[in-house]
Order: C-alpha cells, then sequence, then structure tokens
C-alpha cells in the first residue's frame, strides 16, 4: 500500500476549525483575515497551493511567502506571527503556513477604508467577531479581576434563559430595554465569569447558560 504523504494526509482532513486551503495569493487582505481568525481561536494551518477540492496546484513558494509576511504584518494589528514550511507533493510546492492561538488577541484586519474588523475561526468559516466578544478578549486580558453587581439587567437576562435556551445579543437589548452598550457590558461580564457562553454563529452569535457551572454550582 502506498504511503500517505504528510501533505497528502492534511488534505484528506478537509477543511475545519483549523485549517484552510488557498488555491494561491493574489490579495495580503484577504490572508490576514484567515490568520487573525486562527490567532483569535485555536490556532490553525493554512496549505497554500490546494484547491478547495483538495487537489494540488502548487505555488511559487517565494511570492506567497512575501504575501502572507505583509498580511500578517501590514494588514493586521497586532502583528500576527507564524511559522511556515514547504513541502514537494506530486512534484509541486505546497506552502503550510501556521498560525498559533495569540494571547494578544483581538487581532485586527485593516479593512478598506482604514477601518480594522476582528475575525473568528468558525468550523471552516472566518466570521467578523461581535462587540461581546472583543470585549471578552479585552477583559481576559486585564489583571484586575472581573466584579459585577446583580442588578435589574442580569435579572432580566436570566429571566429570558428561563424562557429559551438562547438569546441573541439584539433579543436581549430589545427585551431589558437598554442600550446595546449595556448589553455587551453584561454579556461580556458574564462570559469572562463563565456564567454564560457566546455560540459564534452567521450572521448572528448567540449566548447561552453555561450548563457545566450550574451543574458544578448545584453539588456544592
Amino acid at each position: 500500500m502506498k504511503k500517505v504523504s504528510y501533505i497528502q494526509a492534511l488534505i484528506n482532513e478537509g477543511e475545519h476549525q483549523q485549517q484552510d486551503f488557498k488555491f494561491g495569493i493574489t490579495d495580503s487582505r484577504k490572508i490576514a483575515r484567515s490568520l487573525v481568525a486562527f490567532a483569535n481561536t485555536d490556532g490553525g494551518r493554512l496549505l497554500i497551493g490546494v484547491k478547495d477540492n483538495g487537489i494540488i496546484a502548487g505555488v511559487r513558494s517565494e511570492e506567497e511567502y512575501y504575501m502572507i509576511e505583509s498580511a500578517a504584518q501590514l494588514y493586521s494589528k497586532p502583528e500576527i506571527r507564524f511559522e511556515s514550511k514547504v513541502w514537494k507533493d506530486e512534484g509541486k510546492t505546497v506552502l503550510e503556513v501556521w498560525a498559533p492561538p495569540s494571547p494578544l488577541r483581538p487581532h485586527f484586519v485593516k479593512e478598506d477604508a482604514g477601518v480594522w474588523q476582528a475575525y473568528v475561526r468558525s468550523r471552516d468559516e472566518n466570521i467578523q467577531a461581535d462587540e461581546v466578544l472583543i470585549s471578552v478578549w479585552q477583559k481576559m486580558k486585564q489583571k484586575k479581576g472581573t466584579l459585577i453587581r446583580y442588578t435589574k439587567i442580569e435579572e432580566e437576562l436570566f429571566r429570558l434563559f428561563q424562557t429559551r435556551d438562547q438569546i441573541t445579543l439584539s433579543d436581549f437589548r430589545k427585551n431589558a430595554r437598554i442600550t446595546s452598550k449595556q448589553a455587551v457590558e453584561t454579556l461580556a461580564n458574564l462570559i469572562v465569569l463563565r456564567l454564560i457562553l457566546q455560540v459564534v454563529a452567521s450572521p448572528e452569535s448567540f449566548f447561552r447558560i453555561n450548563q457545566e457551572f450550574t451543574a458544578s454550582a448545584a453539588g456544592k
């Protein structure tokens, strides 16, 4: 039986949370989105020179590397640290790029008109990070702990959870009759305390009670 190569074994996994195929690089900004999404989530690998269907097309590794370097340094903030390696498979060149999960998150991509946008990886997609997730990342980097007061806003949130399994930011804001800023702050604080969880999705993320926390609290 023919031994499967390292690259072919990766390709056989398909695209997923920590892996993305790129036929080639024509725009550093698009690559920056993948690098930022990986760095903001669990880390991930780009296979440059591989089509979406897993066919190896090959690339010119030096040209592609400079485009990736540009994506990581000029179109990402803070700069993305990455590792790369060139592989030969079926007589063609594949560039493997690995971006580890970053302690500096949130990372942002410089979009058109100079707008900076954060991304997160969900399954095999790069999704724009919402205000809640960005706030959570920023709070988790703070050295001081998170202190919250149980107010009518939190009371309304948990009342909503008694009638539904999940809610969105807009659901919470409308039902509690509060500003977007108040809704974001409340949800972010409770996520940092692991009382609720955020499920990243497109077009809108949703939030649910952290069953692990409630189960452990009930057992005490």
